[in-house]
């Protein structure tokens, strides 16, 4: 949350008392969209709520772009922003509250210090690259990177302030309406082609940023707006005075042609060794594509010697968090966004013939190997292990050939016996920061850090890991992974043996994978105003583009199968207004208007029935099926007293899903009526906010959940009035 500083009228935000439960205290700064305010939360801890001004909150097209900031600031929470705690975009006055981050502004430091020094530069450099490359990941675009928007924390730069054009902040206008950024920092295609701004804006904007902090000015500051926005788009940069080691990197980020300017990776690589010559950042060649590594697949992946790891590892050690948005699994360990990549059982036995259309497999391939741990369903007790926690993140579990499956958010896999919750191995990643789990070729796959591990199901050892770090996604099918870059390079691995199957170019910055039960892999990448998307279908055995169709709206997929394709329409404000549903023969779209827009939505299909599960507790169930009566398509709305819920999961005629407190709570799918919940099982610290949850596990007759206070724990999926 930026501690906004700027003078001029105070309007009413500036004491409010309260925003929802927080009790404002002193003013941290004020700004053209409203105030941030110090609070503290019932626990002591810190927190910056940023209230809106009431002019503006009685603006709905700035309500709508208030919601987005929301929506992007929870996207890409973490390491290098100030994390979301809570907000409420429909309040009266609209207001967020993130962690309280002491710490000056650039623009504030370099007011009061003059200019950095060459080495803090390369520093702030590496960091602010490091920053946007995580942001990218998660779809996000910054749009407005200038040096009051980067606040220099004892443990880096954090970038603050996402996705609002502050009307006050300047007078000049676009053709298509109000500016989004600030002149002395925008790149030109803000001001030439505001519909086509992507990742480079932020790139050329870091690059007037890092000149501020060098020089104490930008490169292309006037007094007139207006003169700014003619020389951005039409002038060289003006970089006298910044240290010449510095000159080459920062001259190529202001690039006018986004196509010239270096990718955040390559930025950090050149800012990381200031001691040595800096490296200029390779070129576009005729064809648009990069010569430089971010455009070119990773090596092949390296054999890892194989090492039966320990049983007797702690669970739990450094604090970390797992996130991530949506079906496809972003890259953005930094970025802090836990993304659930499975929840439901995978058949390996499905990789007999090829899984996808492989037509070979390992010969170590274990799928005649594993067997169910099952007792019985009328054999079993309910029961419930502690298996670690991190800052209250519940651990992650997935299941597959009979297995259960779980990490920590300290990096540990474990492997769980389903009958009693016995552990069978220990794994510990490479990393703390997992950010994918799931079972793909019969293998327990681990995105932790910049590494994926494919794990031995029944020994925990390492099959084989590849370096991850020049990609923004990995997507798993029943037997191919995918490797994809934020500009839609794909490289397919075979999940088994690791080995690099195919490699492709589909969609770019925005696309989003999931992978379907026979063998196709399904991208949707939407235009850039929103309005529409297109969805492919691509062979996972070879690449092989099958088809493709344009869909009006922006549109998430997060189900996939032999017959249709579903995805969650989202609006301006990023709020769920549809369901849609794609089918694979004829193509066309099927589109369910949902009652009333609802906010961070997740969902599942079952038999043609999508269960929506939106913040605030909504659960709906909407027949997609084309023949159904529109009229009749929402079957049910149920408001429940979960206000962020898991993605919920359909099995055994009943909905379940998990709630924050550790809650297991099964729902009927004919009528949204509560059927049963278990106790909770919180973290030990109430005031700790679990950004989103995994979701329950099915295997056979039992379900399974894992809770805030690290523990795992399973229950009769058939009976929940006795839980």
């Amino acid at each position: 949350m930026p501690p906004l500083r700027s003078t001029g009228p105070e309007p009413e935000a500036e004491h409010p008392g309260y925003a929802g439960r927080y009790r404002l205290e002193e003013r941290l700064g004020s700004g053209g969209m409203g105030v941030v305010h110090l609070a503290t939360s019932a626990s002591g801890l810190r927190l910056a709520v940023k209230v809106v001004h009431a002019e503006f909150a009685a603006d709905p097209e700035f309500r709508a772009r208030f919601r987005q900031e929301v929506s992007a600031a929870r996207r890409v929470s973490g390491a290098f922003t100030a994390p979301v705690v809570d907000a409420d975009p429909a309040a009266e006055l609209p207001w967020m509250a993130t962690l309280f981050i002491p710490g000056d502004t650039l623009a504030e430091r370099v007011k009061r210090n003059g200019a950095l020094d060459s080495a803090a530069v390369h520093r702030l450099g590496a960091g602010l690259a490091e920053a946007l490359r995580d942001i990218h990941r998660a779809g996000v675009v910054h749009r407005d990177l200038k040096p009051s928007n980067v606040l220099l924390a004892a443990d880096g730069p954090k970038v603050i302030d996402f996705g609002i054009s502050r009307p006050a902040d300047s007078d000049l206008r676009t053709e298509t309406g109000k500016l989004i950024g600030s002149p002395p920092f925008m790149a030109p295609e803000q001001f030439q082609r505001p519909r086509e701004v992507g990742p480079a804006a932020d790139v050329f904007a870091m690059g007037a940023v890092l000149a501020h902090a060098a020089t104490g000015r930008g490169p292309f500051d006037s007094n007139s707006p207006y003169i700014v926005a003619y020389q951005v788009v039409h002038n060289e940069p003006d970089l006298a005075g910044v240290p010449a080691d510095l000159v080459p990197v920062i001259r190529r980020c202001l690039a006018k042609d986004p196509a010239e300017r270096p990718s955040p990776a390559e930025v950090m690589e050149a800012l990381r060794q200031p001691s040595a010559a800096p490296r200029i950042p390779a070129q576009r060649g005729p064809s648009g594509a990069r010569t430089s590594a971010e455009a070119g697949p990773s090596p092949e992946p390296r054999p890892v010697p194989e090492a039966r790891t320990s049983s007797d590892r702690p669970a739990t050690s450094t604090v970390t968090r797992r996130r991530g948005p949506r079906s496809r699994v972003i890259l953005a360990a930094a970025v802090g966004v836990l993304l659930i990549a499975g929840g439901a059982a995978v058949a390996v036995g499905a990789l007999s013939s090829g899984g996808d259309g492989s037509a070979q497999q390992s010969s170590r391939s274990p799928r005649s190997q594993v067997a169910p741990t099952s007792k019985g369903t009328a054999s079993f007790k309910p029961w419930s292990v502690p298996l670690g926690s991190s800052d209250g993140v519940p651990p992650t579990c997935v299941a597959g050939a009979g297995a259960l499956y779980c990490v920590t958010s300290a990096g540990v896999a474990a492997r769980l016996d389903p009958a009693d919750g016995r552990t069978l191995w220990r794994h510990r990643a490479s990393a703390a920061s997992v950010t994918s789990v799931t079972v793909s070729g019969g293998l327990l796959h681990l995105v932790a850090g910049h590494r994926l591990e494919a794990l031995d199901p029944l020994t925990g050892t390492v099959r084989w890991a590849t370096d991850t770090r020049d990609y923004a996604a990995v997507e798993h099918g029943p037997g191919t992974t995918l490797l994809v870059t934020s500009g839609g390079q794909v490289r397919a691995l075979d999940s088994v043996t690791g080995r690099a199957r195919w490699t492709e170019r589909v969609g770019g910055l925005g696309t989003q994978w999931v992978a379907g039960d026979d063998g196709t892999f399904f991208a949707a990448t939407p235009t850039d105003d929103g309005s529409a998307t297109t969805v492919s279908a691509v062979a996972a055995s070879d690449g092989e583009p099958l088809w493709s169709t344009r869909v009006r709206g922006e549109l998430h997929p997060f189900s996939a199968g032999a017959a249709a394709v579903h995805l969650l329409s989202v609006d301006g404000g990023q709020l769920t207004d549809a369901v849609v549903r794609i089918d694979t023969k004829s193509r066309t779209a099927h589109r369910v208007a949902l009652p009333t827009p609802v906010d961070q939505a997740e969902a599942t299909e079952s038999g043609g029935t999508v269960y929506v599960y939106a913040a605030g507790g909504t659960l709906l169930a909407v027949d997609t099926r084309p023949t159904a009566p529109a009229a009749d398509a929402v079957l049910w709305r149920q408001d429940t007293a979960v206000s962020r819920p898991s993605r919920p999961v359909a099995a055994h005629g009943r909905v379940y899903y998990t709630a924050p407190d550790g809650r297991l709570l099964a729902t009927s799918p004919r009528t949204g009526t509560p059927l049963g919940q278990t106790g909770p099982r919180p973290a030990a610290r109430s005031d700790r906010v679990v950004a989103e949850l995994g979701a329950p596990v099915v295997l056979g007759e039992r379900v399974y959940g894992s809770a805030p206070d690290g523990s795992v724990f399973g229950v009769n999926a058939v009976h929940p009035e006795d839980w």
